[in-house]
């Protein structure tokens, strides 16, 4: 890491920023500066080679066309590959997992090879996976449940190099049928390989999840990170689930309180 701020590289967003995945930085540009931390933002555009020496990539969504298009601009060069190879954290969000998968096929049912970076294959799913989702990530993350939006035409198969950042609750996740390798079914969301987060959640996702964004920056940063008092954010996460997962958050404190005052 810089000694006088993280460096956080974004990769073309002019290609890779649907559903408002751009603001994914912002979240963690304010996350730092919060904590008095600074911030220099690395945009990436088409024909520029992807740096080297960045503490944090981040590569969001996109549609087909821009996906393929920021797939061969990747293809030209190493930075991104040369990055993960020492360990440096990229988040990739939905169109950013898929390319940084070992294929593609897209639904004209032409394989695309990927950067294989990523222990994945991805296919067209028979429907479309649109909604909200609500997710229970791996213990070990020590992350709330994530919540957020997907909107996918893929269905991403992890290999044995990859296990899934989240296990599915509502929502589609990776893929149309649930894994049975590990145990019981799972349906899986989002991967984690090396020092790769990704995920099909929008929202912006680190919007909607904060400690996801923490865990990122403490992963940039090599060390933890000071909690931030943010009750505004733990609302807005309460009110998500409250929506998409009513039968198990009726109880809710939050609940009561709304059924006991005099609002609509």
């Amino acid at each position: 890491m810089s000694t006088s701020s993280l460096r956080i590289a974004v990769l073309y967003p002019e290609l890779l920023s649907t559903y408002g995945d751009g603001g994914n930085v912002v979240v963690l540009q304010k996350r730092l500066a919060w904590r008095g931390l600074g911030a220099e933002v690395v945009c990436v555009s088409p024909g520029q080679p992807v740096p080297e020496q960045c503490d944090l990539y981040v590569v969001g969504g996109g549609e087909d066309a821009a996906q393929a298009e920021a797939l061969a601009q990747l293809r030209v060069g190493s930075g991104l590959a040369s990055a993960v190879a020492k360990g440096i954290p990229v988040l990739a969000v939905c169109a950013g997992l898929q390319l940084l998968g070992r294929s593609i096929t897209d639904s004209s049912g032409t394989a695309h090879r990927g950067l294989g970076l990523l222990d994945a294959d991805t296919a067209p799913r028979r429907h479309r996976a649109v909604g909200e989702v609500v997710a229970e990530p791996l213990p070990e993350l020590h992350l709330p449940t994530l919540v957020g939006f997907e909107n996918h035409g893929g269905a991403t198969r992890l290999g044995a190099s990859a296990r899934p950042l989240a296990s599915v609750v509502t929502g589609h996740g990776n893929g149309d049928e649930p894994s049975t390798s590990d145990g019981p079914a799972v349906r899986g969301e989002g991967a984690l390989q090396g020092s790769i987060v990704a995920t099909y959640l929008h929202g912006p996702v680190l919007a909607r999840n904060p400690a996801l964004a923490d865990l990122v920056l403490a992963r940039a940063l090599g060390t933890g990170l000071c909690p931030l008092t943010t009750p505004e954010e733990e609302r807005a996460r309460e009110l998500a689930l409250i929506r998409t997962r009513p039968s198990r958050w009726t109880g809710s404190a939050l609940v009561r309180g709304n059924r006991g005052g005099g609002g609509r």
